[in-house]
């Protein structure tokens, strides 16, 4: 089955950087986009990044030019680097795809930003 594991979150004062990482099974992982979604208290989820299975990506307007997203097809895994951290960036991450119009989650990874 589909499997989709976060790593890498953590405590970090603004401005710093974290790199989340999202290793997937049970999928072709090389033609699957994948998405970095996230989600603050009180607040919806919200689509953060995505990558193509060609390599194309597309970002939030928040997180465009200090977020970027990346994926190693030989590891089955996609990363979230994400700079320049903001306190409004705290949220639990999630990672996510869609397997035959069915969408899979991870269980999240918590990243709080401290001003």
């Amino acid at each position: 089955q589909v499997q989709l594991v976060e790593s890498g979150g953590g405590l970090v004062q603004a401005g710093g950087s974290l790199t989340l990482s999202c290793a997937a099974s049970g999928i072709i992982f090389s033609i699957n986009p994948m998405y970095w979604y996230r989600q603050a208290p009180g607040k919806q989820r919200e689509l953060v990044a995505a990558i193509s299975g060609g390599g194309g990506t597309n970002y939030a307007d928040s997180v465009k030019g200090r977020f970027t997203i990346s994926r190693d097809n030989a590891k089955n895994t996609v990363y979230l680097q994400m700079n320049s951290l903001k306190p409004e960036d705290t949220a639990i991450y999630y990672c996510n795809t869609i397997v035959r119009g069915y969408p899979y989650w991870g269980q999240g990874t918590q990243v709080t930003v401290s001003s």
